[in-house]
């Protein structure tokens, strides 16, 4: 009987789902006693080394864990899965891991690219094996990856289990392991789209025991070298879904012009209402679960929905909006986000909820990261007033300890503040002021840009960042935030534009590029596209990790494989999957 492991974290929901979409049952381990009945074990998770080994110590998993892998029977490792299996991890000083591999996990160097790293890359098989040995990994495809810590391919012993290896930012890592009984990835095949799902099957098919004697020799490195070239780290494309109740209670997707989602013109008789909402009806653009499994067919990397109306209630009591991840869980194999009310909350009969149990449903349900807004800013706004000292208490610091870095998002809304010249700017803001005139030149680009000034001409902007959807202003600036989550443990931005917000002008590349180099951690450009080369350029002029559409791809203006292909014929390396 096939079990799987959940060690209390992580979202083992995205594999559960992969396993029955694919006609396989299978159990959970609950006590320790269960893992001696496994005839396989797929131990899945993300999150960091340190709460992973402590739950499986915990709960007294790990030593039995260690006795059935060593007794011979087929153990499949992802992401935590695998690193697991290694002596130890920089990411913890308390906790040891299982030993199985005679080497340790060490940090990316983030000197030279975003740390985590999180998107696409290929897998490249080190030995010449037949492909029933690969478990599906020999294909010219991609899988998805999202982790800070590495097992370096040059350290002793390591060769000897490697599987694949990848290249990220120049450090060539251990992408899987496979040696006797033992299979793992460093990949998320749950979440790999078709390619991913393959890797499943191939694995669950066999008997999961692949003889260590008669394994080829390994491949000539230039051969290795050309197949992580050839299939490297990519762009990502984002689809996002801004989800809330129209007047009539039912959830819908729509999409905002510098975030009003109503529509222009009234389409009720309510004419005589001196309110606005009465006769302005929300934009509805379509079913939020029907819209994720059609973008997930048509190729986006990553799917977010934003429950844009979540700071009115507390999401643990928001049913529909938990059953729309819960469904689109059992059907879309990319990454899930789930933005809107991930906060510390009180229940109307006085319960508190932290932002960690709100994460933890989500993740239960079958989100793999959770975005943080407004709080994100009041965070910030405590940590520049305590001097940069953290209280280990904000929503970012819990769940990105309990899950990992890469779990957690930050979505900043900024919005831009014209200056005729720079002494207008306020002086604490005034290191990150933009010069709008013509001929600017970004970092690293030799693009000169076109003039982008303020309604009256204005030379100069900064950008504030707002909370509560836009409607409210603060005193931070976009860098002040982007840093500040960045060092409370954020993995991830989803960096937007109250002012390109539905304009579809183009990013706001400026903003784009100050961010992005400002920090260490992956950006998600997001707001004003309208056309496949506004990614192209988004891509070119700041080096952003990822970019993300709504309209355009919801009222297919612009398809998704429309903009993968136009940015292949330029040059910029996106995702292909099994067809």
């Amino acid at each position: 009987m096939l079990y799987l492991l959940d060690y209390g974290a992580g979202n083992v929901a995205s594999l559960a789902n992969s396993l029955t979409s694919l006609g396989h049952s299978f159990k959970w381990v609950t006590k320790p006693s269960d893992i001696q009945l496994a005839t396989k074990i797929i131990f899945p998770g993300v999150g960091s080394f340190d709460s992973a080994l402590a739950s499986l110590n915990k709960k007294g998993f790990a030593q039995p864990l260690r006795d059935y892998i060593n007794q011979g029977k087929p153990y499949m490792g992802i992401c935590i899965g695998m690193q697991a299996l290694f002596q130890e991890s920089e990411e913890s000083t308390t906790q040891k891991g299982l030993g199985i591999i005679n080497a340790k996990v060490a940090k990316f160097d983030n000197s030279n690219k975003a740390v985590p790293s999180m998107g696409w890359n290929g897998a490249a098989l080190v030995r010449e094996q037949g492909a029933g040995e690969t478990f599906g990994t020999e294909g010219d495809t991609s899988y998805y990856f999202v982790h800070s810590y590495r097992v370096d391919y040059n350290q002793e012993g390591v060769k000897d289990w490697a599987l694949t290896v990848t290249n990220y930012g120049g450090e060539t890592y251990v992408s899987s392991v496979q040696r006797g009984n033992v299979f793992a990835t460093q990949f998320h095949p749950e979440k790999s789209g078709k390619a991913g799902l393959e890797v499943l099957r191939r694995w669950l098919e066999s008997d999961g025991v692949i003889p260590v004697e008669g394994r080829g020799p390994l491949r000539r490195e230039e051969e290795v070298k050309k197949r992580m070239s050839d299939f490297g780290f990519t762009k990502r494309i984002v689809a996002c879904l801004d989800v809330r109740a129209n007047d009539q209670g039912d959830l819908v997707v729509t999409k905002g012009d510098q975030y009003d989602v109503r529509e222009d013109s009234a389409t009720t008789t309510a004419s005589t209402s001196t309110d606005p909402s009465t006769t302005r009806q929300v934009r509805n653009l379509g079913k939020p679960v029907d819209l994720a499994r059609r973008y997930f067919l048509e190729g986006a990397d990553e799917i977010a929905f934003l429950n844009i109306t979540s700071f009115r209630s507390c999401p643990l009591h928001d049913q529909p909006m938990l059953d729309v991840v819960r469904q689109s869980a059992e059907t879309v194999f990319v990454p899930l986000t789930i933005g809107g009310g991930i906060r510390d909350t009180t229940d109307p009969d006085g319960t508190s909820r932290s932002a960690l149990e709100v994460a933890g449903t989500y993740f239960r349900c079958g989100a793999d990261k959770v975005s943080i807004g407004s709080d994100a800013v009041f965070a910030v706004e405590e940590l520049l007033a305590n001097e940069g000292r953290k209280t280990g208490k904000t929503g970012i610091e819990t769940i990105s300890y309990g899950y990992g870095a890469q779990a957690v998002v930050v979505s900043i809304d900024p919005k831009r503040v014209y200056a005729n010249s720079l002494s207008e700017v306020p002086l604490s803001h005034r290191p990150t002021a933009v010069d709008l005139s013509e001929g600017v030149l970004l970092p690293g680009s030799s693009v000169p840009l076109p003039a982008d000034l303020g309604p009256n001409g204005e030379r100069y902007c900064w950008y504030q960042c707002t909370v509560k959807g836009g409607r409210e202003l603060r005193d931070v600036d976009v860098v002040q935030l982007a840093q500040g989550v960045e060092a409370l443990g954020a993995g991830e931005i989803l960096l937007n534009s109250v002012d390109r917000d539905g304009s579809k002008a183009g990013f706001d590349l400026r903003l784009v590029s100050l961010v992005r180099r400002a920090v260490r951690i992956p950006v998600v450009a997001s707001s004003g596209a309208g056309k496949w080369e506004d990614f192209q350029q988004v891509f070119e002029a700041t080096d952003a990790e990822a970019a993300l559409a709504a309209g355009i791809f919801h009222r297919r203006e612009v398809p998704i494989e429309s903009v993968k292909e136009g940015l292949r014929g330029k040059g910029v390396g996106v995702r292909r999957d099994l067809v």
